[in-house]
């Protein structure tokens, strides 16, 4: 068994396409109509065949309401990977991305957190 789609909630499915894509830099695979919505996936551009995140809708209220206390709380919803934390921190501040944590070091791992523009709060780490 494997993870083959994991999913962050998001307030505007089109606000978060362009976010993740142009800003983070991941690659849309899959852009289909469900309903009301769309199956938008995502990989990264190193490993087009591994795990994709999909962009859901929070239009649940359920996911709504846990989308809303993990932000308030200061909680990620998710975390990427990243070769040096510090890099990629300078990259985001200069193309606007607001942090709420920055780069820190936790024993082995340095990390940092920022906002995902879409509701979320997104914690980048490298492994040592």
């Amino acid at each position: 068994m494997k993870i083959i789609v994991t999913s962050v909630f998001v307030e505007d499915q089109d606000r978060a396409l362009e976010f993740y894509t142009k800003t983070l830099g991941f690659v849309k695979k899959h852009d289909e109509p469900a309903g009301a919505y769309r199956w938008i996936t995502l990989v990264s551009p190193d490993d087009q065949d591994g795990t994709e995140l999909l962009l859901e809708p929070n239009d649940h209220p359920a996911a709504k309401e846990y989308q809303k206390k993990l932000f308030a709380d200061g909680i990620p919803v998710t975390m990427f990977g990243v070769a040096d934390v510090h890099e990629e921190y300078q990259r985001l501040i200069k193309q606007g991305v607001k942090f709420t944590m920055e780069p820190s070091e936790m024993g082995k791992v340095t990390i940092a957190v920022f906002e995902d523009t879409c509701g979320n709060l997104i914690q980048i780490i490298e492994q040592k």
